[in-house]
């Protein structure tokens, strides 16, 4: 039902939206909006702020517990007012994203309240005159100042413009605070960007700064009707890139009584328009919000209807295969700056001389799907040795390295218990240490990424223990434990910041419930329960999502002379200028909507963050449950931004060099435009593949179904793991999902393709990611497959067109935002890497020792019928051992020998199939003497 408006005690009725009607105006000028028998009152109240100095505008830490957060803050010569007390802030606290001139400023006194940045003046309108088309109201005459404002009314709208005409020079600021205040016991939910969601309420009167609003306004909800008041999209442009700098507006939640009611102040008190001359004049526009809706989807529909959000994005430049394939290519080169000998992607960018690894999945997966040997023995093999070694994430030899709390131990595994499951499933569900070290895992806790204690017993471990052993006993108690987490913690809406699985909140989806893993347990389940609390837990995370500025329908000069964005923090560190050549380029190209600042404590300076690992399982949750602006967020968040790996966000300026092919290829202190995590690249390939099969599921309508597993990295960087299982593809099943590098050319980059196989039958699904109906030409790499002159195609969608083949092409028609299946059989596809990795698997063997000289651990890898491979790491350090050697026979043959004379002490040894192997650890400690293990034997 459509709001009924009452303005000034005047009805207005709902014909295409609100429409004023011909009645008398009460002199005190209030708005009353009438919704499903709820009045809400917004009165004619106006704050200014004024100062005659500057009161040097500036971020600091917001010091609220359990979570990291940035807010405007003011100098006050009023100690009365100086409410802010200076953060002490951590050692560890450092590197990209972490400004040091918020962090660690001078202590001065200050305050983070916005009612006391300036002398305040609160204002009511004294004098209403209504005119055929708007409401004036005048207020009360000020030495400093004059105030006026107009209400005015569109179909489907209500908005507020003032002007304020300074009398003296200074800084001025208004707030228009006349939306209705509830008290924070009354509220079914709140919202103000970017931490304050559910009913974790501001404690005072914080501002958000304009670049800072996902959504311009802040939101209550009272259990019917989520209020608002948002400032104009006009307030919010385009160029330049949004930043505190040019933000020209603020809004808030909390008002100086402490009650919870939406408010606007332009200019930013201290910001940019801030200082007026006397006589010049400064006008500002809002809207008055009042849906019967909850939060998220007033959010929604205040993004489609204010914020022009859409299915806005297709392929810019080349297809998403093409980017998968380039940035695949790039991540083995030099400048992905993997580092053999440590086993890690470096990590300088935040943290000198310290490797960084995410998973082994991803480039298990990446090297499985596409039939990659070089990417399983350069990436995927080195990342599982470490991953299941080491005792954290970041990982360095420098014992005084103390940014982001790295380690130097191998006290592994610091893989997860999902992924211990992944790869005994993986690998046969042969090997014995999997199992151990999962049930270990489960029953303690451990702290794998910066300071973060993780609980082993919950009830996502369950369910993969459940994967692991297949005991419905874990499927059980997975299930009352999910149960319980949805009482405490979906069902409830949480009033702090922590939550029952988190002790603090820092990335996104801390801020949300755990719907990814939600999402799991009903695919694993069918119990919709799951499903609704991950769809709860997906549009929530939407509101982290960029909904503006508004894109506007023009061309945006990017690289102006020639010259990329030069990123502070990068030049801080030396970096040289890069340089791509000026174009102009349609303005969707270059919009954050859809993406996310990296989080709490780092929004300030990672705007718009390209691991947006989110959107395939917003995809398929929307997909689910019908819900299309899911599933538009999904796609804007990854389609069409890259032609490789664009480094990691937005930050100062619109630019097109992050979506050029040659963009990483640089060294590190060559990069000026954004940050380089090396280690998101292959996540960040696992989130293009999730996303292409995830498109080929929804679009086929589940026709296309691969089983997956889950890869559960840490932070955001969750992603499905596919490969490992045979799946559906349309009429034919069984069929194996096969994406080998240029397997295909289009003449038309808007579609994107998924491959599989069935024998000698070539599989092909292509996702339309335009609106509009793509025919194109389509021909398969002969160096790929070979087909036979009798090769025929066949269409297996209900919808598309396919015409004959010849010589290897074949001419296709996908409709719009659609797709089109089709089936080569007679294809003659290689068999490689990816049937050894999933051929027969040998039978029990002993597999794992713990050693008790150097507290080392030995594993015997089986990884089909491709290889094997012992692995010995000893847990004792450099501080205890000069040296280690490994002595070695395989099958009595002559003894070997391998020798480490710095720490880490590792081994890798290459093991024939079916043949035992029979070793012992020769350790030479700090005071020069020998210790000797005894003889172990495995695989016999």
């Amino acid at each position: 039902m459509k709001p009924v408006v009452i303005l000034f005690f005047a009805v207005i009725t709902c014909v295409y939206g609100p429409v004023l009607a011909q009645s008398p105006i009460e002199k005190d000028g209030r708005v009353t909006i009438t919704s499903g028998g709820q009045a809400y009152d917004f009165l004619p109240r106006f704050m200014v702020l004024f100062n005659s100095a500057d009161p040097a505008l500036a971020l600091k830490p917001a010091g609220i517990a359990k979570v990291s957060y940035n807010v405007p803050t003011w100098k006050t010569t009023d100690t009365a007012n100086a409410d802010y007390v200076q953060q002490k802030v951590s050692e560890a606290v450092a590197g990209d994203g972490f400004d040091d001139k918020i962090l660690r400023s001078k202590n001065e006194n200050r305050t983070a309240n916005i009612y006391r940045s300036g002398t305040s003046f609160f204002l009511t309108a004294n004098k209403v005159i209504v005119t055929l088309d708007s409401t004036l109201l005048l207020f009360p005459e000020n030495p400093l100042f004059v105030l006026k404002a107009w209400i005015k009314k569109t179909r489907s709208d209500i908005q507020i413009h003032f002007v304020l005409t300074p009398k003296e020079d200074g800084f001025y600021s208004v707030g228009y605070i006349g939306a209705p205040s509830l008290d924070k016991g009354q509220v079914a939910e709140l919202w103000q960007p970017l931490i304050w969601t559910e009913k974790r309420a501001p404690q005072q009167p914080y501002m958000t700064p304009s670049f800072m609003a996902t959504l311009p306004t802040t939101l209550v909800n009272d259990g019917h009707h989520s209020i608002g008041v948002m400032a104009d999209p006009r307030h919010l442009p385009f160029q330049p890139l949004p930043l505190l700098e040019n933000s020209q507006f603020g809004i808030a939640l909390c008002n100086d009584a402490g009650k919870l009611q939406p408010q606007v102040f332009a200019p930013v008190m201290g910001g940019a328009g801030s200082h007026m001359n006397a006589g010049n004049r400064f006008s500002f526009s809002v809207s008055l919000i009042v849906k019967p809706l909850d939060i998220t989807h007033t959010y929604e529909q205040l993004a489609k209807e204010k914020m022009g959000f859409r299915d806005y994005r297709t392929n810019a430049t080349v297809s998403m295969n093409t980017t998968l394939d380039n940035l695949i290519d790039y991540s083995k080169t030099h400048y992905a700056w993997f580092i053999d000998s440590l086993k890690g992607f470096a990590y300088s960018t935040d943290v000198p001389g310290a490797v960084k690894n995410v998973s082994s999945l991803n480039p298990m997966e990446l090297a499985l799907i596409r039939d990659d040997k070089d990417m399983f023995e350069t990436r995927a093999y080195p990342l599982m040795e470490f991953m299941l070694s080491r005792e954290k994430f970041l990982f360095t030899l420098d014992s005084t390295q103390k940014i982001q709390s790295p380690s130097r131990k191998l006290k592994g595994p610091i893989a997860p218990l999902s992924e211990l499951q992944v790869l005994y499933n993986l690998l046969g569900r042969t090997h014995s240490f999997y199992p151990l070290m999962a049930e270990k895992e489960f029953g303690g806790a451990r702290v794998r990424n910066l300071d973060e204690k993780q609980k082993g017993r919950n009830w996502i471990n369950a369910m993969f223990m459940f994967r692991l052993t297949s005991d419905s006993s874990y499927l059980k108690l997975s299930m009352e434990l999910a149960d319980q987490y949805l009482a405490d913690r979906v069902e409830k809406k949480m009033e702090q910041f922590g939550d029952p699985m988190v002790s603090s909140n820092f990335f996104w989806p801390t801020f949300t419930n755990n719907w990814s893993a939600l999402l799991e347990l009903y695919e694993l389940t069918g119990e919709k329960r799951y499903l609704d609390a991950a769809h709860d837990g997906a549009r929530h995370y939407t509101l982290f999502t960029w909904m503006g500025p508004r894109i506007p329908d023009t061309l945006v000069t990017v690289n102006k002379g020639g010259k990329a964005p030069m990123y502070w923090y990068l030049k801080s560190k030396g970096h040289r200028q890069m340089y791509y050549p000026e174009e102009k380029v349609p303005a969707w190209r270059l919009s954050e909507m859809g993406l996310t600042s990296e989080s709490s404590g780092t929004s300030t300076g990672h705007r718009g963050i390209f691991m947006s690992n989110y959107a395939p399982w917003l995809l398929r949750i929307g997909y689910y449950t019908q819900d299309s602006f899911l599933m538009n967020v999904a796609k804007a968040a990854v389609v069409g931004r890259s032609e490789s790996f664009p480094g990691y966000h937005m930050n100062t300026e619109r630019t097109t060099a992050y979506e050029k092919v040659n963009f990483p290829l640089h060294r590190h202190k060559d990069q000026s435009v954004n940050s380089f995590h090396y280690n998101h690249i292959l996540p960040m390939a696992s989130m293009f593949m999730d996303y292409l099969v995830t498109d080929a599921f929804v679009k086929s309508n589940g026709q296309i179904d691969f089983p997956s597993e889950y890869i559960e990295g840490y932070a955001y960087l969750q992603n499905k793991f596919y490969g490992a299982a045979k799946g559906l593809f349309f009429s034919l099943g069984e069929a194996q999902l096969w994406m080998p590098s240029r397997l295909l050319k289009t003449d038309d980059i808007a579609l994107n393709y998924i491959s599989a196989k069935k024998g000698d039958t070539l599989l092909l699904a292509f996702m339309n990611q335009s609106l509009k109906p793509v025919t194109t030409r389509v021909t398969v790499n002969p160096s790929r497959v070979a087909l036979s002159k009798q090769a025929a195609v066949k269409l297996l969608s209900p919808l598309g067109q396919v015409q004959a083949l010849k010589d290897s092409s074949f001419q296709l028609m996908v409709p719009a935002s659609g797709i089109a299946a089709i089936a080569i059989p007679g294809a003659d596809i290689p068999k490689g890497f990816q049937d050894q990795l999933l051929g027969a698997k040998a039978g029990s063997t002993t597999d794992y020792a713990v050693i008790a000289e150097g507290n080392a651990k030995a594993l015997l890898f089986t990884m089909g019928t491709y290889a094997r491979r012992l692995y010995v790491f000893l847990q004792d350090d450099d501080t205890k051992w000069n040296s280690a050697k490994l002595v070695y026979r395989i099958n009595g043959a002559s003894p070997k020998e391998m020798v480490k004379k710095e720490y880490p002490f590792e081994f890798t040894v290459p093991v024939e199939m079916d043949l035992p192997i029979r070793f012992h650890l020769q350790l030479t400690g700090k005071d020069g003497k020998q210790v000797q293990s005894k003889e172990t034997e495995l695989g016999r």
